[in-house]
Parts: structure tokens; sequence; C-alpha cells
């Protein structure tokens, strides 16, 4: 498995988990894994591990299959080469990555799901970069709420609100938060 790490750009931004990214602290991406899965990292070249805890998706860059907080790749010894060949260990789950499924409307379809709303445009596009990872049908909407303008990073049209729910579950397993709305186009 090949990983990598990513620092100073990200730094305080929010990731695709919700987490606020601290480079410093003992995190990763992947792109699949769900949101709390906790990995031991060995780095082959340097013999040295790291125990991380994935809060984001990523890497985007083709190749590569980890991306790792600049302190996860400091603590290694990969920060300098970049990219190595690493060796991961899964040790369980932070089950607090969990996320309950939440109803905004009643009505009789078509549904959608909603897993972000942000004031910057930057966050939105970021989270549904990382949704298309693993899932098709994502959009962005806009709405005005007191002046301010927010994007809604939503999924999917359902024509019933069990199908709805059934596909946000997987979502709020995974670790994303999650809204079941009424479907405005996309």
């Amino acid at each position: 498995m090949t990983a990598s790490w990513y620092g100073p750009g990200f730094h305080g931004k929010q990731t695709s988990s919700g987490e606020r990214y601290d480079m410093y602290g003992f995190t990763c991406a992947h792109k699949s894994l769900p949101f709390g899965t906790k990995l031991r990292v060995t780095y082959e070249e340097s013999g040295k591990s790291a125990d991380v805890v994935v809060n984001d998706r990523g890497p985007f860059i083709g190749g590569r299959d980890l991306d790792l907080s600049y302190g996860a790749a400091k603590e290694i010894g990969i920060v300098g080469p970049g990219t190595g060949s690493v060796k991961v260990e899964h040790l369980g789950r932070d089950m607090r990555y969990v996320k309950r499924v939440g109803f905004s409307s009643g009505g009789s379809g078509p549904f959608t799901i909603q897993v972000g709303s942000f004031t910057e445009q930057e966050n939105a596009l970021r989270l549904k970069d990382a949704l298309e990872l693993g899932y098709k049908d994502v959009y962005i909407t806009t709405a005005q709420i007191n002046g301010e303008t927010y994007h809604r990073v939503r999924l999917g049209k359902f024509n019933t609100r069990e199908r709805a729910y059934q596909n946000a579950k997987v979502l709020a397993d995974e670790g994303y938060s999650t809204l079941v709305t009424g479907y405005e186009g996309g």
C-alpha cells in the first residue's frame, strides 16, 4: 500500500467527517474505510509505526492509497520522501463516528439525502469530491437563508422515504451526517 501525507494547505479546514483537520494530529484519509477506523501504519523503509484514525476521504492522486496527517507522517519518517510503501493493520473502530439519520420532510416524495450544508462553497465541493469516490448522483444546491448563501451537498433521488432512509443509514454508519429531505432537483 502506498501512503502520502498532507498538511499546511488543509490545516484547520473541515474534513469529510466534519472534524477540523489538525495537521499535527494522528489521522488519515482513505477512499472508503468508515470514519473512525483505527489503523497502525508502518513505513516499511524505517520500520516505524503510528496509530491513526480515518477522518477524511482521499487521496485524490492516482497510485496512492492513504493520506497521512503531517504529524503521523513525521512520526514514521515519510515526510521527506513524500510517499512510501506502508503496511497497514486494522485496530478496530471508534464508534463515536457513527451518526444518526435525521429527517426534515414527512411528505410523499421524492426524497434526497443531505450530507452537508456550508456557507463556504469550497467545503461543499471538497465533500462532493469525497462522496464521489464511492457514490453516484452527488450534487450541490444553494439556498438563501437570512441573507446567507448555503451550499448543500446532496445525494440521490428516492421515490420513498424508506428507500432514502436505507441509503442514508449506510452513509451514517460510515460516519457522515445525514438528513432525509424533500428532493428539489439537482
